[in-house]
């Protein structure tokens, strides 16, 4: 029996796990709200939840999937108490009752489990990073268009009305031609979150299934809750998290597929503890027209503002910053140009730059300002965008495709600082330049048995 038809008869013949029969009367009968399993109850997925939660009227949140039990118990109380608990998450892509998942688990987890659930006949709304290495992210597109689902990834930026309203300006060259953007995250969190020794993992928590399909590892409690996003099994760091919000918004207003090449350095250098990815860390990504510089401290907090997918478009005519609080265009003045030099320290002796009359008060660009930006707002916004296109078929908002090469872009960044080296993206081939073994960096082996559970995925 193959795995497809494994499911089928399954679903059929229902299991211990299945919906309550109240629970499935409401929505067996509400034909008009989408009936929503959530995989992964953590610190966004209870965000998730809530905001799928309060769109009442368009769905209901039937189902939750934890490997750490009283997570389950607390999305259980959150959407009062009509949600079945299915800890293996495989029970729930078999229940013909849920319409649509969401998928907050770690980031190790979120190419496989989107593929199954596209598989199962599921709708997707999935976390970012998009994938733990670049080739998870081709298999993705292909399972999801064999099967013909919709796939919303959670860079919920792309639904907030402020930042379409920038894409407008930007194109529209509010600030002239785009030179250069910049985007940073500083903090200070010295010294680390700690070695704590290996040991059992607590009765309730399924260890095993925490890791899926990354390598079998004895129990830390720094790989487990949260602070699994330290470690290379199971994330790429403040580069695939922060980053790629940042990255996804200049990717997303320029309509940016690959960059040409990447040069990054870093490591964890300050932090005492057993996490591995970096503490410091720059890049430079080459894009067509500019290149954008993105820099993360988390062993220094900095003088200046730092806020998460914060950005700095500079122009030829002026500044964007742009963040979830909203944007600022702050224009260039207008000078002439042997001013900028015939007034260096004093003025220059004859022969040099003279200073010529110029006019007081013109700017390259107009001034503007929105502050609308709400951050709990967007969550909701980017939810009610998937469940319309759950019934309309169409694209979301962060579609699958564009988000691939968002995080590859960002794994590129990590293969760069982890090699040392400046990699170069060869669009036509699909692969890094003269690089064996940074091309080796972009996949990575499923342990099993979700090994042959890729393998009858991609048959």
């Amino acid at each position: 029996m193959n795995r497809r038809a494994f499911i089928q008869k399954s679903a059929l013949a229902g299991s211990a796990t299945a919906l309550s029969a109240r629970s499935y009367a409401q929505v067996a009968g509400a034909n008009e709200r989408v009936r929503v399993g959530m995989i992964g109850f953590g610190l966004i997925g209870r965000i998730h939840t809530r905001s799928f939660h309060g769109l009442k009227d368009r769905c209901q949140v039937v189902a939750v999937s934890d490997c750490f039990a009283p997570r389950m118990e607390a999305c259980v109380e959150l959407v009062g108490g009509d949600c079945a608990k299915m800890p293996d998450f495989r029970r729930m892509l078999e229940r013909q009752e849920v319409d649509a998942v969401v998928i907050s688990t770690g980031d190790h987890w979120h190419g496989l489990q989107t593929m199954m659930a596209c598989d199962a006949g599921k709708d997707v709304f999935v976390e970012k990073p998009l994938h733990l290495f670049v080739r998870e992210g081709e298999w993705m597109q292909k399972v999801a268009a064999r099967t013909k689902r919709v796939v919303q990834v959670g860079t919920q930026q792309r639904s907030a009305a402020h930042y379409h309203k920038a894409k407008d300006l930007l194109r529209g060259g509010a600030i002239g031609d785009v030179v250069s953007v910049q985007c940073n995250f500083f903090r200070n969190v010295m010294p680390g979150i700690g070695s704590p020794p290996d040991g059992d993992p607590p009765a309730d928590l399924d260890w095993d299934m925490l890791l899926g399909p990354a390598p079998q590892r004895r129990y830390n409690p720094n790989r487990a809750l949260y602070h699994f996003r330290w470690f290379w099994d199971y994330s790429g760091g403040q580069m695939t998290n922060l980053g790629h919000h940042s990255l996804d918004i200049v990717h997303w207003i320029f309509d940016i597929a690959a960059p040409k090449a990447v040069s990054s350095s870093g490591g964890r250098f300050f932090l005492k503890d057993n996490g591995e990815v970096p503490d410091t860390q720059d890049a430079i990504i080459e894009y067509p027209k500019f290149n954008a510089i993105v820099q993360f401290r988390e062993c220094a907090a900095g003088a200046g503002a730092s806020s998460m997918g914060a950005l700095t478009f500079m122009g030829t005519k002026g500044t964007m910053t742009l963040g979830r609080d909203g944007f600022e265009i702050i224009p260039d003045k207008k000078i002439e140009p042997v001013n900028a030099f015939a007034n260096i320290i004093g003025g220059h002796p004859v022969g040099g730059p003279q200073p010529v009359p110029e006019p007081e008060g013109d700017f390259w660009s107009e001034k503007a300002e929105d502050k609308s930006g709400d951050w709990k707002g967007m969550y909701v916004e980017h939810a009610k965008n998937f469940l319309d296109c759950v019934k309309s078929r169409q694209t979301p908002h962060s579609d699958l495709a564009s988000s691939h090469w968002v995080s590859t872009t960002c794994h590129l960044a990590n293969i760069s600082a982890r090699t040392g080296r400046k990699v170069v993206w060869d669009a036509a081939a699909n692969d890094i330049t003269g690089d064996k073994e940074a091309s080796a960096m972009l996949t990575r082996p499923y342990r099993a048995p979700w090994d042959a559970e890729l393998k009858a995925l991609l048959a």
